[in-house]
Parts: C-alpha cells; structure tokens; sequence
C-alpha cells in the first residue's frame, strides 16, 4: 500500500511540473490549499499517534516533541544553507546561476524521498495514518514539482534539464517509500521518527508553501483555501 500511494505522487509531482511550465495563475490557490491539507495532517492525525507511540520523556518534555522541534530545523538549516550559497552567488554579480538551480532542485528530491520513507513508516503505524500521511505528501508533491521547474528555468537551465530533475524529483518518494519495506521500527523509535516528520511537514507547510503561495498572487482566497485543506483534513481524519 505504501509504493501504492508513492506511486501517487510521482505523478502529483509531474503534475505539478507541468502546470509550472504552462504558467498558470491560480496556483496561489492551490498552494494555499496544500498547505492547509499538511497543518491539517500534522494536528490531527500526526500528533495524536506519536504521543500515543511515545513512552520517553526528554529534559522536561517528551522526547517526541524534542524530534517535532528538530524536524522543523532540520529543514529551515538545509534550505537556508541552499539560500545562503545563492546570496554568495549575487555578491559576485551572478543573479541566476546553474549551479544554484541544481543544488536547490536536489534539496527538494532528498526531501522528497524523505517524504516517501514517512509514507511508508506511517503504514507501519496503521492503514488510517498511512493513508492521511499519503494524502499530505500528494498535496505537497504537487508543490514540489511546481517549485523544481520554476527553480531550473529560473536559474537558466533548459526545459530539457527541468524535466530531467523533475523526473528525479517525481521517482524519489516512490524510492523512500519502497525501502521502507527493507525494515520495521519498534513503536518508540516509529514514534521518535513521525515526530521528526511532523516536524518537518510543519516547515514545509508555514515556511515553504505559504509564503510561495502569498507571494505568487496576494489573496484572501489563498487564506480561504488554506482554512478549506484544514477543513477537509478533519474530515477525513475524523470519519477514519
């Protein structure tokens, strides 16, 4: 089940990719709309089960919450780090450079096959939480395959070149989720993982897709589709 809903994101993620080369001008609601999907999962289906797998406490607070807090910077340092070399890129007059939309368009693949491993793990759990996680990583694979071609054309790579890192983009949750069925966890340790994942959803979510979203076209519909993902999450969470 789990390559199953992997294999759905492969082709989230092209779809994604080629409504960034069509250029479309609603994608400030779509975004919007993934990012509420994903607070959605982390508050009502992620962090109820880790507390439920947790049984370790860190200094003063269960340790779960310490890998909530890690995922969330994991994430902020890598992208800031991507960010950081670009800076370094325009101090030398280099506005968009190769190099810069390669290594960003990496970063999203290695988190992208990192949401293919928490698809799988949230299968170890149970259907229910399987499912709910595969559905966050859908929504927010189609984000990704928006932002790895925006990244490449940006940055003066070929269409060729953004669709061959699409493609790499697109298989690299597939490839997470299938390793996953190499291993099992025990539940600490699966609790201490989804954590950390929940962690770095609510990154992708507030520190990535939001502001895309905001940015791309200021609306208070973007408000309103996001308040709907949320909305559906509950749903779907709730009747589960």
């Amino acid at each position: 089940m789990a390559v199953v809903f992997a294999l759905s994101t492969f082709l989230s993620t092209f779809v994604g990719g080629a409504v960034a080369l069509r250029n479309s001008d609603r994608l400030h609601l779509v975004l919007g709309f993934t990012a509420g999907v994903i607070l959605g999962v982390v508050a009502f289906d992620l962090l109820p089960e880790i507390f439920d797998l947790s049984d370790g406490r860190g200094p003063g607070v269960p340790a779960v919450m310490l890998m909530f807090v890690a995922g969330f910077l994991v994430l902020h340092l890598l992208e800031r780090s991507v960010a950081l070399h670009g800076a370094h890129e325009q101090e030398y007059g280099v506005h968009h450079h190769p190099a810069v939309g390669l290594v960003s368009a990496l970063a999203l693949a290695a988190h992208s096959f990192m949401d293919g491993v928490g698809i799988g793990l949230a299968f170890q759990v149970s259907s229910s939480v399987g499912v709910t996680v595969a559905l966050a990583v859908i929504a927010h694979d189609f984000a990704d395959g928006l932002n790895t071609v925006s990244i490449m054309l940006a940055h003066r790579h070929t269409r060729r070149n953004a669709l061959v890192l699409l493609g790499v983009d697109a298989l690299a949750p597939v490839v997470g989720a299938a390793s996953t069925l190499l291993f099992t966890l025990p539940d600490r340790t699966l609790g201490l993982y989804l954590g950390f994942f929940a962690g770095f959803l609510l990154y992708l979510a507030t520190g990535d897709i939001l502001p895309e979203a905001h940015s791309r076209h200021p609306s208070r519909l973007t408000l309103l589709a996001t308040v709907l993902g949320i909305a559906g999450m509950w749903a779907v969470v709730g009747a589960s």
